[in-house]
């Protein structure tokens, strides 16, 4: 994989993957340092979305025990794509056809190896940048209810 700048960020369900995965990857650990029972997953979505929007070409990561939480709270962010990925497949999907930026993975319902071999799938799949795609994505941050 190339030196694409990656930042990870966790809750307290997802402290200990995010910890191996800071160990096996070079990524930028955004925390917590410290386990805490009582932190709330919108914490590290919000700090991994941040960075990512503040730097181009840049990817981030976020776990949590079912992924759902943190999708939904950098979904909030004008630019933010991040996608939910149980297999490799959904995250070279999320990439090609979403330009995702964000990879949320599940530490409880995802085994460990796996959710390795996804994050490999979300940082080595390019976006296909057709126009069709490309037309989507615009309207991402433009319809709103």
């Amino acid at each position: 994989m190339d030196t694409l700048a990656v930042f990870i960020a966790s809750d307290h369900r997802g402290f200990d993957l995010k910890n191996r995965l800071v160990q096996s990857f070079n990524f930028i650990d955004l925390g917590p340092n410290e386990y805490n029972e009582d932190d709330d997953f919108n914490d590290a979505a919000v700090a991994v979305s941040k960075e990512v929007l503040r730097r181009p070409n840049v990817k981030g990561i976020i776990i949590c025990g079912s992924a759902h939480g943190v999708v939904m709270q950098a979904n909030r962010f004008k630019g933010i794509r991040a996608i939910a990925a149980y297999t490799p497949e959904l995250a070279q999907i999320g990439r090609q056809h979403n330009d995702a930026n964000i990879l949320c993975l599940s530490s409880d319902f995802v085994e460990p190896e796996q959710n390795v071999h996804i994050i490999e799938a979300f940082l080595t799949t390019q976006f296909l940048n057709k126009p069709r795609y490309v037309r989507r994505i615009g309207r991402l941050d433009k319809e709103t209810i």
